[in-house]
């Protein structure tokens, strides 16, 4: 259940950071918006740490990650100003429509294939016809 409300709360958060980053845009350039976000979520990410850190022995584990993994926090100077770009273009309902098909598709080969060290699933008839319904709901939603 906890899982459920935490994928609520993400996708709502999602749909409200296109709209407010977008907006901002409109204002200052696309660019000045990437970096007005990420330094306040920068600065919010250290107070949060701050309070919430359990242990010096988690920072000594970081030498463990894999470097690979430390490109995942470049991933949101693509995704921020392709959002924005998105929303301006084809509207809220769709970009976000188009953005969740597009991260579902992601995820979905991502399990397949068992890829960046996931557990392999085994992919049913019903994922794959899930896929497809969604991707004509896509269709009909431009109708």
């Amino acid at each position: 259940m906890k899982g459920i409300l935490f994928a609520v709360l993400a996708g709502v958060f999602i749909a409200l950071h296109g709209a407010f980053n977008t907006k901002m845009g409109e204002s200052v350039s696309m660019w000045h918006t990437v970096v007005i976000v990420h330094f306040i979520g920068f600065v919010l990410a250290v107070i949060i740490f701050l309070f919430v850190r359990k242990s010096s022995g988690e920072s000594a584990r970081f030498s463990k990650v894999p470097p690979v993994y430390l490109l995942g926090g470049t991933f949101g100077l693509i995704v921020l100003p392709a959002q924005m770009a998105s929303i301006e273009m084809l509207g809220m309902s769709l970009s976000i429509t188009l953005l969740l098909v597009a991260q579902i598709v992601c995820a979905f080969l991502i399990d397949a294939l068992g890829l960046f060290g996931t557990e392999k699933r085994t992919i049913h008839k019903k994922h794959v016809a899930g896929l497809v319904m969604m991707l004509a709901g896509v269709v009909l939603f431009q109708l």
